[in-house]
């Protein structure tokens, strides 16, 4: 009996995907459930696992190729799961190292790369996902001096005599003075990330405004409570990103049209507050959203961010938790940003700046004192916002931070 299968489906917003990596190979043993292909978008890698326990009995599109909802990437035969066990009668000599390269992560263009060149996958470092060795570790591997002696005794001189790899062994070894380049294509999510962005700066009129707070009153509540609150809550520790989500909440009632956005020759005022929270990843930059954050308390603000954060470094998060979204706050502060202009994220209408937070001489009440300052940036779409909302909406979130009680009253 042979199962299909499918890629997985996608939603509205996403018309197709690329096939990144293909975990398994035509006649390789799979369990249900198991990884066996990563199928990138323009918004999240999608893990596409198998529907059945059997063998891999056709690849139909390989990496690389792009697929559109639900269609058929390949094929498994149930219960063929004895095909391996073959080989050790047909090639004694062989044996031992067919069954531990069978065994090896290792992605179908490494495979074929290192069969080519003769290269042994047991002696090779994957430096992919999960320690998953790829076509530019075993380019690297054969390029390596020392990659020689390891090679089977089939084909001893054949990574030392290869003309063709030094483009790619260039960054392992650089002489003195050498130029180098390398060329590789832009991934669909960073490709969809440089449109987005692209189309926000040309297709807005965009402005950014600042500000500065004082952040000792919050730093001081939250040394004050952080064992008490993650002792009640849980383990969920007390960071700052939840008092910001907090006061632009609020600063997002008092202005709506801070929380508004554009469609057409229409202006859309949401009833709602959806904060998106930027999380910067190895493929690029992703927005998940905390939908409803108004009735969000600062618990269940930080342990959503805290997960947000772990499932976007594993590529867990799926594309409906970084759809919609009414406003967003990132924090380049975490990277040491003393100051930037953040650009939106359409077809949202204002984007909030967090910054590094820096000790410096203030003037208070005609004395100087050193205070721990951080600068905030709003940039914002003048079309449909005002500088005097745009101003004001950066102020009141600034006096919401400096005295932490006006969250709780409202006020």
């Amino acid at each position: 009996m042979t199962t299909e299968i499918k890629a997985p489906t996608f939603p509205e917003s996403v018309q197709d995907g690329t096939i990144v990596t293909w975990h398994k190979q035509v006649g390789e043993a799979v369990s249900r459930d198991e990884l066996l292909v990563e199928v990138e978008t323009d918004k999240v890698v999608l893990e596409v696992v198998a529907p059945a326990d059997g063998t891999v009995a056709e690849i139909i599109k390989g990496e690389g190729d792009v697929v559109e909802s639900n269609e058929v990437l390949g094929k498994i035969s149930e219960g063929a799961v004895a095909a391996p066990a073959a080989e050790p009668s047909s090639a004694p000599a062989a044996t031992s190292s067919s069954v531990a390269a069978e065994d090896i992560k290792a992605a179908p263009a490494a495979r074929k790369l290192a069969q080519e060149k003769g290269l042994d996958l047991a002696s090779i470092t994957g430096t992919g996902k999960g320690g998953l060795i790829t076509k530019a570790d075993v380019q690297a591997f054969d390029a390596a001096p020392a990659a020689a002696p390891s090679a089977p005794a089939p084909a001893p001189s054949a990574p030392s005599a290869k003309a063709p790899t030094p483009a790619v062994s260039a960054p392992v070894e650089v002489a003195a003075g050498e130029r180098v380049e390398k060329r590789v294509p832009m991934t669909r999510l960073r490709a969809r990330i440089a449109e987005r962005l692209l189309d926000a700066t040309q297709s807005t009129a965009m402005l950014t405004t600042f500000n500065e707070v004082n952040m000792a009153p919050v730093m001081a509540l939250r040394s004050k409570y952080k064992d008490q609150f993650e002792k009640h809550h849980n383990g969920t520790r007390l960071g700052f990103m939840g008092f910001f989500v907090k006061a632009a909440v609020e600063a997002l009632r008092r202005f709506p049209a801070v929380n508004a956005s554009i469609d057409g020759k229409d202006i859309v005022y949401h009833g709602y507050q959806d904060v998106g929270v930027a999380v910067s990843t190895e493929k690029g930059l992703v927005v998940p959203v905390l939908r409803n954050a108004e009735n969000l308390g600062l618990a269940d603000i930080e342990s959503g961010i805290r997960d947000f954060g772990l499932r976007a470094r594993d590529g867990k998060l799926g594309i409906e938790e970084m759809t919609g979204g009414t406003f967003t706050i990132t924090n380049g502060g975490v990277f040491g940003s003393l100051l930037s202009t953040p650009i939106l994220n359409p077809p949202q209408s204002a984007i909030l700046g967090m910054h590094k937070i820096q000790e410096r001489p203030m003037a208070v009440n005609g004395e100087v004192k050193v205070l721990p300052m951080m600068y905030l940036a709003l940039s914002y779409d003048h079309r449909i916002i005002d500088g005097k909302d745009a101003v004001q909406f950066l102020v009141a979130i600034k006096d919401l931070l400096e005295d932490p009680a006006r969250i709780l009253l409202e006020i």
